[in-house]
């Protein structure tokens, strides 16, 4: 009884092996429920290590509960034994202190190198600065002129259920994160308001964006692609509107690229000067403020009672011009939810807007606000 007990065991763990094997792939490419494997060396690294101690903890269990149920089964009181009476077994202390304590140590061995292999930032090819805001993220690439916000550009008709959802819905930005393959990049990591958290599964990135520090991170991504992530810290309403987008290009793309943010740079300062008609101003306000006001203040303009003042008939947009640019320019000191937009946006798509502002919704005021009108503003803060 006792042999034919032992085989029905073996084949039982054998099936069970055979079994857990399955259900990691079917995790991973089915489900979607297991660690991704990454697309970096520490991403994949990470997933061994996470795989190694999952199948530790495994073979534990299977070896401690199988244990137990075979001394349940064979000791049962209807074949006649009798519980044994000990304690204090120095012993049998021993074992179940140095046994775990041995285990621990090996696992602790894989998992430091992995650590260490995270946290070490030094001797970066790229050093971007990334700054979390309600809700985007600002993207500065040290060395450069080049700086730009990225935003959601998921249709509002999809948000809202009027349109079929795409397969990138909420995970799509109209300005992603451009950096090149096969290159060290370390990532300085901030916030402007309150806390978020840059996180991009497949680079094995993952970081809270706290006002007032700057936490570090890297990467180095081997092969070109587009790598999604999102806000991964309960930061306010649109929490989940918050996403990043990484494309990942070889290093000549990614020059040709560079120099065209550089170049866009420039020639938004020149426009700075230039004098735009008012269907210019407006044409582009409408898209600045769906861009980037839409969210509080809703596409109809009416706001959220009680929460986001509305832009339709409101005392801002209706009043004196220079109250308008102030709170558009240095937000609003009552109400923090109203952020300053003076470093965010352009001194083109802040005129363009306010133009926007003043003139949709019905409230109908005649302005026409300019760039040079935005910058003497400034320049008199």
């Amino acid at each position: 009884m006792l042999r034919g007990f032992d085989r029905l065991f073996a084949l039982l763990a054998a099936s069970l092996s055979a079994q857990f094997v399955l259900a990691e792939e079917q995790a991973v490419e089915r489900w979607g429920v297991n660690m991704p494997k990454g697309v970096t060396e520490v991403a994949q690294t990470t997933y061994e290590l996470h795989m190694l101690i999952f199948w530790i903890c495994v073979a534990i269990g299977v070896l401690v509960f199988g244990v137990m149920f075979y001394s349940m089964w064979r000791h049962r009181k209807s074949k006649g034994y009798k519980a044994a009476q000990f304690h204090e077994s120095t012993a049998v202390e021993l074992v179940w202190t140095i046994i775990p304590t041995a285990i621990l140590i090996l696992m602790a061995i894989p998992a430091s190198k992995t650590l260490y292999d995270i946290y070490d930032t030094d001797k970066a090819d790229l050093d971007i600065m990334i700054t979390g805001y309600q809700w985007k993220w600002k993207y500065d690439y040290i060395g450069s002129d080049v700086t730009f916000f990225s935003n959601l550009s998921t249709p509002r008709t999809q948000i809202n259920n009027e349109q079929p959802k795409n397969p990138n819905y909420l995970l799509e930005v109209d300005e992603p994160l451009v950096v090149p393959i096969k290159k060290k990049i370390r990532f300085l990591i901030t916030a402007n308001d309150v806390i978020h958290a840059w996180w991009v599964p497949d680079l094995a990135v993952k970081k809270d964006a706290i006002p007032g520090f700057i936490n570090e991170s890297w990467t180095r991504i081997e092969e070109p692609g587009i790598y999604r992530g999102q806000c991964a810290e309960l930061c306010g309403k649109d929490h989940g509107f918050m996403p990043i987008v990484v494309k990942a290009v070889p290093q000549d793309e990614y020059n040709a690229w560079l120099d065209g943010r550089v170049a866009s740079a420039v020639k938004m300062r020149e426009l700075t000067g230039k004098t735009f008609t008012f269907d210019e101003l407006f044409a582009q306000g409408e898209k600045v403020y769906n861009n980037v006001c839409a969210a509080c203040h809703q596409p109809n303009g009416k706001g959220v009672p009680g929460v986001f003042p509305a832009i339709a008939g409101s005392k801002i947009a209706t009043g004196p011009l220079n109250n308008h640019l102030n709170i558009v320019i240095a937000g609003s000191q009552v109400n923090p939810a109203m952020q300053a937009f003076g470093e965010q946006l352009s001194e083109v798509d802040i005129a363009a807007v306010i133009t926007y502002q003043r003139n949709a919704f019905g409230n109908e005021m005649g302005d026409t606000v300019q760039p040079v009108d935005i910058l003497n503003f400034k320049n008199k803060q």
